[in-house]
């Protein structure tokens, strides 16, 4: 965008992108207008946007430097972001004084209100449009914040994420659409009196300003549907990074701002709001008056707390579950475990998808490979696994780094809880001998023993899955049900050439809700989600209290309110 251009030109440069997701989230088909190859960008790709060199410099070029924003309330300097791949980032952000911050967010408010919706879906489809011309220098930052591998931080950090934005921008523009028109008469006829009539106006009002709490992990990914569903139905946004993943966050205000204040609005709708070490400001912002919305992911502890907490507002939640996979019989045994394996070793299990119990029959499982007894297939998915990660280029590309010792830790331990199948083994990165990369480690228990549930019960985030062993195919779907309904789960898995047992697994999943993939054997994975087609999370059991994405993410965000006028 060019500096001066007017929000109705905006509005007219977006309206294909706005109508093609609208049809896509009707649809629910596969549509993205954001390429997700590394040679669609920079000189072989689209006009404007950074190629992989380009990206490259401009990651190096924040780094051992101030992040400078420009926002109110600045009282000095924060950050100590470490790459998991072993190198110190060295990159300040602006601390707040978030008594003078607030107030800016809150005086920027009206001016957006009264844009309206359409106006405010094209600035933030033109700041959709402006991070995906950089997606090349914000695979680099989410990279060595989360310890991605490069391709997964440039696909998942970069188009994935801005699919998840556009998404949620599609979904409050077609709430608020639909919640009133803008104005009506209204004329009730009174027999032979004169009738009453009414002039109505009905106008979407925010509900305030929305803190963002990002997480460690996917800081885009997760942290775009709350922020753009917050902006697109007029709140202003205040981003409170994980002190570990600043960078793709605070790149992410930057280009709001400037995209904003272009627009001819107050840039101060979107502000970052960095921390300290041990500063710990989320729970104290969280409860502030002035907070009205707030989007979470991380911990069930935090998550419980903000829902018991912060009466003031509307918050929405992902926190953590216990992802399951029935085994039960399949037809392509081969594939099957080609994907498991996948799906276990992805980001070195460190996504809130991940499967972690594998439910198998004690009896064994049917397959086209004849039947595999409880020990044969576990000692199969082991083989697969290590097939897969054989290689250590191929392992390093899929596994990415860990993120934090505590994941490093629950590896070491998880030789304690069982038999181990699979020995998790330890990766040299040849470009950053800093990382910390580990292959996933697969432990046998036995369900019916009352020792064992403490382990398989509890969230073990991280590459530590669980074989656990059961009666029969009916007891294992008893077990999913009681772990989502008290533990929650993210994701259902199950592999079954019955009839029956399908009806079972999936009346489970809706009665319980949770969503669910059955047979996969091909190209697509449990631990992934599209958007405008798939929902992430489902919002009714204790992993989340809210769905990336559909109409409920978005219309609580805002109000209609009606002035009636005598005509």
């Amino acid at each position: 965008m060019t500096a001066g251009l007017t929000t109705a030109q905006l509005i007219e440069k977006h309206r294909p992108t706005l109508d093609q997701a609208l049809d896509a989230i009707r649809s629910r088909a596969y549509w993205s207008p954001h390429p997700e190859h590394p040679k669609a960008y920079g000189p072989e790709g689209a006009p404007g946007s950074l190629g992989a060199a380009e990206g490259q410099a401009a990651f190096d070029a924040q780094r051992g430097k101030r992040f400078e924003l420009e926002q109110p309330g600045t009282d000095g300097w924060a950050g100590s972001e470490v790459s998991p791949y072993g190198f110190e980032l060295g990159i300040e952000y602006p601390h707040a004084d978030v008594d003078v911050l607030l107030p800016a967010l809150r005086a920027a408010m009206p001016a957006w209100r009264e844009a309206g919706p359409r106006a405010r879906a094209a600035v933030c489809l033109e700041i959709l449009a402006r991070i995906n011309a950089r997606t090349h220098e914000f695979a680099h930052a989410v990279m060595h914040t989360s310890g991605q591998a490069f391709m997964m931080a440039f696909q998942a950090g970069g188009p994935h994420a801005q699919d998840r934005g556009l998404e949620a921008v599609a979904y409050a523009y077609a709430e608020q659409t639909n919640a009133a028109p803008e104005t009506a008469e209204w004329v009730k006829p009174q027999g032979k009196r004169d009738p009453l009539k009414l002039n109505k106006q009905f106008t979407t009002v925010p509900r305030g300003v929305s803190l963002l709490i990002g997480c460690n992990t996917f800081p885009t990914w997760n942290g775009y549907p709350g922020l753009f569903a917050s902006l697109a139905t007029g709140n202003a946004v205040l981003v409170k990074p994980h002190p570990r993943a600043v960078l793709p966050l605070a790149l992410t205000v930057r280009v709001a701002r400037e995209v904003l204040a272009e627009a001819g609005f107050s840039p101060d709708l979107v502000a970052l709001a960095a921390e300290r070490d041990g500063e710990g400001i989320a729970k104290s912002l969280a409860v502030r008056p002035e907070i009205r919305v707030i989007d979470y992911t991380g911990s069930t502890a935090f998550g419980d707390w903000l829902e018991a907490n912060a009466r003031q507002a509307q918050v929405f939640t992902e926190k953590a579950g216990v992802n399951t996979v029935v085994v039960d019989s399949t037809d392509d045994y081969k594939g099957m475990l080609s994907n498991l394996a996948f799906s276990l070793s992805l980001y070195s299990g460190q996504m809130c998808t991940t499967p972690q119990n594998l439910l198998i029959p004690r009896e064994g499982i049917a397959t086209d490979a004849g039947r595999k007894t409880f020990d044969e297939f576990v000692a199969d998915l082991a083989t697969a696994v290590e097939k897969l990660l054989g290689d250590d280029a191929r392992a390093n590309a899929l596994l990415g780094a860990i993120v934090n010792d505590q994941v490093k830790a629950r590896i070491d331990a998880a030789a304690q809880l069982g038999e181990v199948a699979l020995a998790s083994r330890t990766v040299a990165h040849p470009d950053f001998p800093g990382a910390t990369v580990r292959t996933p480690v697969i432990v046998k228990l036995d369900g019916a023993k009352p020792d064992a549930e403490a382990a398989y019960f509890s969230e073990c985030f991280g590459p530590v899955s669980f074989a656990v062993a059961v009666d029969s195919t009916a007891d294992a779907v008893e077990l999913l049900r009681r772990t989502v309904r008290e533990k929650g789960a993210m994701t259902v898995g199950a592999y079954t050439t019955s009839a029956d047992a399908e009806r079972l697994i999936e009346e489970a999943c809706l009665e319980e809700c949770a969503q669910l993939s059955l047979n996969l054997t091909g190209g697509v994975y449990v631990n992934q989600t599209a958007a405008f087609s798939d929902f992430h999370g489902s919002g009714g059991n204790p992993a989340a209290n809210a769905v990336l994405c559909d109409s409920a993410f978005v219309a609580s965000r805002f109000r209609t309110v009606e002035v009636r006028r005598q005509a």
